[in-house]
């Protein structure tokens, strides 16, 4: 069975576009750069080689989950979510509601979407999909980067939301209990700006925000001495392409998305000072994907010396001036709201 009245679109982040589309399941129309502006999920943080991290990473957004928790608390949408330490509990559960015609959001591993071609998937524990049916030992996927309803092997899915690593899913699950009949925009866009200035330019550590890119700027020079030979490295080095690019971001590390939310909140608040704020963040996303398209650039040609790094490290000072200048402008514009 299929849950027929369910819409699938594809969407610029996995994450906020889960949302977008369970929450219009409901009966509530809020557009996904609205979900991730009003989450504030726009975040920047670099973190460092630990025991649980084989390597250097950097994130455009804030955890998994945080967005949706902010979700709930702005707006009252009320989620229900469950884990699972038993596998077998965790699939009758799904089953469970599927049969209820109720949509249900998985956060799984990447690696494990067998309909997404194969070099283009990599191990990460921070996905999410909705499951929207059954057939036999297929679920029926709606996933933000695929076109069409997908399939997947129920032994597949188990793979995927019981893999371990990093940011584990646990079986992580969960689905819309209610909306509110309307959301004050007007209130909660002001409240949601102010954190996501916060995330950037607040009190936060050196690796947060701004100071967080500047860290990955100064780190970045030391990632020859933390790789195997200059294939690790290349590869390291074209992730940063990945990450800004391809992986969901809507283009620029989220920036473009969270310009499409400042334009949309111009309209709702009847503010140009956002809209003009809006522009501003387009063109900080024309510099992060300057730096995405130079990093695959000496990823791919293994023209990785000392020079290369240093001017990639200047690109990202740079974004990290144009973002303390943006924010603090910002800043001044949301007071005066």
């Amino acid at each position: 069975m299929i849950i027929e009245s369910f819409n699938h679109k594809m969407a610029a982040h996995c994450e906020s576009g889960t949302l977008t589309a369970l929450i219009k399941h409901k009966g509530l129309e809020i557009k996904e750069p609205m979900i991730f502006g009003l989450g504030s999920g726009l975040y920047f943080g670099y973190l460092s080689r630990t025991p649980n991290l084989s390597f250097p990473m950097f994130i455009l957004r804030t955890k998994p989950g945080k967005l949706r928790k902010k979700l709930a608390k702005r707006t009252d949408i009320k989620f229900k979510t469950q884990r699972f330490k038993d596998q077998e509990k965790a699939e009758v559960e799904l089953d469970r509601l599927i049969g209820e015609d109720v949509p249900v959001a998985c956060q799984v591993d990447f690696y494990y979407m067998d309909y997404i071609p194969q070099w283009e998937r990599v191990h990460a524990n921070i996905h999410f999909i909705t499951i929207v049916g059954k057939e036999g030992d297929e679920y029926i996927v709606s996933d933000s980067y695929y076109p069409k309803l997908a399939r997947i092997h129920k032994d597949n899915l188990r793979k995927a939301r019981f893999a371990g690593g990093y940011l584990a899913p646990k079986g992580f699950m969960y689905y819309i209990e209610s909306v509110p009949e309307s959301i004050d925009y007007k209130k909660l866009i002001p409240v949601a700006i102010k954190n996501t200035i916060n995330n950037m330019i607040g009190v936060q550590p050196p690796f947060i925000g701004v100071r967080g890119i500047r860290t990955f700027a100064k780190k970045l020079q030391g990632w020859p001495n933390l790789t195997r030979d200059i294939d690790h490295l290349s590869h390291e080095v074209m992730k940063i392409n990945v990450f800004l690019e391809d992986q969901g971001t809507g283009g620029g590390g989220f920036r473009f998305l969270y310009a499409t939310f400042l334009r949309q909140a111009s309209e709702i608040l009847n503010n140009k000072d956002l809209d003009e704020m809006s522009k501003k963040m387009m063109e900080i996303g024309d510099g992060w994907r300057n730096i995405s398209y130079f990093a695959a650039k000496i990823g791919k040609n293994r023209d990785l010396g000392s020079e290369k790094l240093q001017e990639l490290g200047q690109l990202l000072n740079e974004r990290a001036d144009a973002e303390a200048k943006f924010y603090n402008e910002l800043k001044v514009v949301v007071n005066n709201i």
